[in-house]
């Protein structure tokens, strides 16, 4: 089976691709001409190269072109603020798009949809109980990137009507070794470095990028079409998650806890210190006002229909914790 992955450098995808080829896959990947391919290692080598931006009509036409599946994980993260709005959905609205219309010109057995728990959306309420079923509500918690991957499904579920057979998968905040300066790393790197300015009250689901990998495989042959499943693992306050990842990397730190009203003076002080050039905020206004809450995560639907399994968080903690020491 030829296989095509958009967003195989970075976390997700570099080891979805690693997967694939273990299982005898034929992979090509699209990629931008200056993505580093640092995370595929020696899995750079064993895959076909097409060259492009999701942006590009014809570049993702072209990736299409011959595969029977499509995995596509590439998107925007890590960026909150409006100001990212327009960047946010051009990759996650549009270039959704073109993969979808690309997908149905070219007639591809299957896509495998990598949205985000975010699409979701986040009711004003609190200690709120998500699963499938959720329909999205206008909030002050959702954020831009959370507007922009409910959006990128919307232009899925449009190709499902016309006849595509795609599947939506929902993870969580993801875990797992990849670049210091991305994604859920950073929060690594902050606890390492003792440097986390402060726990918010709230809480979040939170999943290790192996189980999500072994959950897009799952909806590969067992998911239904149309259908979205969450790749979530357990339901953890902040506190929880930053204990749990000093005490994996045996880091003393206490952190102190910040009330919604002092992280979100917090993070526009962050704010102003990211309009400098290089420096991205650890947390944004829109993330402290996120971060204030709770939401909890039901992945009942990914186990019993895809028969997915989710490890601890301490157990990825410590796998984590154990690649880091060896390089």
């Amino acid at each position: 089976m030829k296989v095509l992955v958009t967003g195989a450098t970075g976390l997700i995808g570099s080891h979805l691709v690693r997967r694939l080829l273990e299982r005898g896959n034929e992979v090509r990947i699209l990629r931008r001409r200056d993505s580093s391919l640092d995370l595929l290692g020696d899995a750079a080598g064993a895959v076909e190269h097409a060259v492009g931006d999701l942006g590009d009509r014809e570049a993702v036409y072209a990736a299409t072109a011959g595969v029977q599946v499509v995995f596509h994980v590439a998107g925007a993260v890590g960026l909150a603020g409006k100001r990212y709005r327009d960047h946010l959905r051009a990759v996650n609205v549009h270039g959704t798009a073109n993969v979808v219309d690309a997908s149905l010109e070219s007639r591809i057995g299957r896509l495998v949809h990598t949205s985000s728990i975010a699409a979701l959306g986040r009711p004003e309420a609190d200690l709120v109980s998500l699963d499938e079923t959720a329909e999205w509500i206008e909030s002050s918690r959702n954020t831009e990137y959370a507007r922009s991957k409910y959006e990128g499904e919307l232009e899925v579920y449009r190709g499902v009507a016309e006849g595509l057979d795609a599947v939506v998968l929902n993870p969580s905040l993801v875990f797992g070794t990849g670049r210091d300066n991305e994604n859920t790393m950073r929060i690594i790197r902050a606890v390492r470095d003792r440097s986390v300015p402060g726990v918010p009250v709230g809480g979040t689901n939170v999943v290790d990028v192996e189980d999500v990998v072994d959950g897009h495989l799952r909806a590969l042959s067992n998911g239904a079409t149309g259908e979205r499943y969450i790749l979530g693992s357990e339901n953890l306050s902040w506190r929880s998650i930053i204990d749990t990842i000093a005490e994996g990397f045996g880091v003393r730190t206490q952190p102190r806890t910040l009330s919604p009203r002092v992280a979100i003076a917090l993070a526009s002080a962050f704010d102003l210190a990211s309009l400098l050039p290089g420096v991205r905020p650890l947390i944004t206004r829109e993330s402290a006002r996120q971060t204030a809450a709770t939401f909890l995560y039901d992945n009942t639907r990914a186990r019993t229909e895809l028969g997915c399994s989710f490890r601890p968080f301490a157990e990825t903690i410590r796998r984590m914790a154990s690649v880091q020491s060896t390089r």
